[in-house]
């Protein structure tokens, strides 16, 4: 038998190797990074859906579609024929009879516009999502274990546009100029969360399984709870917000610190031919006090949060929370802003945008609270 032939000592001895194989958990399942891609264009389209939806309600605009055609719908006018049998529609609904009666059709069609489309964006949306779901579904290129959480988006989706019609039919009778404020706030927040969860599904296709796996084993549970409840938190103030959209209510009051000289607003518990209950959704002071005592809280647990958070073993989990909380201190801002300016179209809407930019970044911070980053020995996680 011949002898093998010697080496040096540091020669290369994978210089004629094959190749390693991975391991299964390495290897990649489905097409994660084209499935976040995809769920990366719908989010930007929700994103583009509730900043249409805020300009249509500070607009005054949301009623002057005044029937549910999800399909034949995304037709518009194409006539004066046409227009003429939409605002005789339009004239029928208490907000044009105790409101704008005397509206020009020219007037109308502004205000149809906005509504028509932001419908238009519901309707393209929706198809974004069930092209994209065939498509992924038909080629097998669902990651394992994704197909119930993408139809859930899409479940989702469909009950949003049903809560948006049940909020307009609100509008459509008796004596109401606007649509019912608790409908609106279950309308907006249901956005808000299909948005929690296609961010959170954006940051989870983002890394590898087998990061996931081990980066979970290093999760700090408390500031991750921190986080949630943060999370929850701002949800409510969210909910509040679109109480005070959806009377008015920010426009009642423009005096910051008080309210017109007082801490507490005057006969806030009064609502004319209504039980005292109802004052917690229809008068504009005690909404609006009550949304601006929610916000001081909600700030003071920001504090709270971000100081646990600033604290982490983890170089992009601190920096996580640093953004959040310079967006919170820039909301508080606009929030403030809106209400000196009489909810100005432009300040109230940015306002909006704050909320929302404010929702993905502590969406942020929970995931990388939840699955820890390490960095570079460079970049150091100390």
């Amino acid at each position: 038998m011949a002898a093998s032939p010697t080496r040096k000592i540091f020669e290369d001895v994978t210089s004629n190797a094959p190749p390693p194989v991975g391991g299964g958990i390495d290897r990649p399942k489905g097409a994660r990074r084209g499935v976040r891609i995809w769920l990366v264009g719908l989010f930007l389209l929700v994103v583009a859906m509730i900043t249409v939806g805020g300009l249509t309600r500070l607009t005054d605009s949301g009623l002057s579609i005044t029937e549910w055609k999800p399909v034949t719908g995304a037709v518009p006018p194409l006539n004066e024929a046409a227009w003429e049998a939409e605002f005789q529609k339009y004239q029928a609904i208490p907000e044009y009879q105790l409101q704008n009666k005397g509206m020009t059709l020219a007037e109308f069609k502004q205000i149809y516009w906005w509504e028509w489309g932001h419908r238009q964006l519901g309707r393209v949306i929706g198809l974004v999502w069930g092209l994209g779901f065939l498509a992924f579904w038909l080629t097998g290129n669902i990651p394992p274990g994704w197909t119930k959480r993408l139809l859930g988006v899409g479940a989702l989706g469909g009950l949003q546009g049903a809560i948006g019609w049940w909020m307009v039919a609100s509008g459509l009778k008796g004596e109401m100029l606007d649509v019912a404020s608790y409908r609106l706030a279950i309308h907006l927040g249901l956005a808000f969360v299909i948005l929690g969860y296609l961010a959170w599904y954006v940051f989870l296709l983002g890394r590898s399984e087998t990061d996931l796996l081990q980066a979970r084993r290093a999760r700090e549970a408390k500031l991750f709870s921190l986080s949630t409840g943060l999370l929850h938190f701002t949800f409510l103030q969210i909910l509040l917000g679109a109480l005070v959209a959806g009377i008015d209510a920010g426009r009642a009051f423009p005096t910051w610190p008080l309210m017109n000289g007082q801490f507490f607003p005057a006969d806030a518990f009064y609502v004319p031919d209504r039980p005292v209950w109802a004052a917690f959704f229809e008068n504009a002071g005690l909404v609006q006090f009550i949304h601006r005592m929610s916000g001081y809280l909600l700030f003071i647990f920001g504090i709270v949060v971000w100081l646990r958070g600033r604290k982490s073993a983890y170089r992009a989990t601190r920096h996580a929370f640093h953004a959040v909380m310079a967006m919170l201190l820039a909301q508080m801002g606009l929030g403030i802003a809106t209400v000196l300016t009489l909810a100005h179209v432009h300040v109230a809407i940015t306002h909006q945008i704050g909320a929302v930019i404010l929702w993905v970044l502590i969406l942020r911070a929970r995931h990388l609270s939840q699955y820890p980053q390490k960095g570079s020995i460079r970049e150091g996680t100390a």
